[in-house]
């Protein structure tokens, strides 16, 4: 699987201005509805959901990597968006670091298969040390977007 499979081009964004978790939830939603990829009337529905995925246990997963994740009645097909914080986020990460890197995921409810298999893709690939480097020092979309394509490019 391919992350350009489920990441549309237009759903990047290079600065991350909130600084809390439901913020940052929100922004992401955002990004994927200035993209196309779902409708406006489902923003709060799905900040509300994805909320509801963090009060489980936070999704960041350390190295300062965040994959907020949830499934939702909202869409019909597996989306992302993708954010990076110059700043940082206190996301409630699992090794206490501030998260940087964020990869939002929404699937919809009866796709268990496509979700697992995105969730395992980006956690892969975000246990590179030299990938997350990477990404951390892009300064616009355009630079994020050809890190990703060249990573997706390579045999997996």
């Amino acid at each position: 699987m391919k992350i350009m499979d489920f990441l549309s081009k237009d759903a990047l964004k290079a600065d991350i201005k909130a600084v809390k978790k439901e913020d940052v939830l929100r922004e992401l939603v955002e990004v994927l509805i200035d993209s196309g990829e779902i409708e406006k009337k489902y923003r709060n529905k799905l900040v509300e959901q994805l909320m509801a995925r963090e009060a489980l246990g936070s999704t960041a997963i350390g190295q300062g990597v965040g994959i907020p994740h949830t499934k939702s009645e909202c869409i019909n097909k597996l989306v992302a968006s993708f954010g990076l914080s110059q700043k940082g986020v206190d996301f409630d990460s699992l090794d206490g670091e501030k998260v940087y890197i964020f990869f939002l995921l929404i699937a919809p409810v009866d796709s268990a298969g496509p979700h697992l298999k995105a969730l395992a893709r980006i956690s892969r690939l975000l246990k590179d040390k030299y990938f997350r480097d990477s990404l951390r020092e892009c300064n616009d979309e355009k630079s994020i977007l050809k890190i990703i394509l060249q990573e997706d490019e390579k045999k997996i």
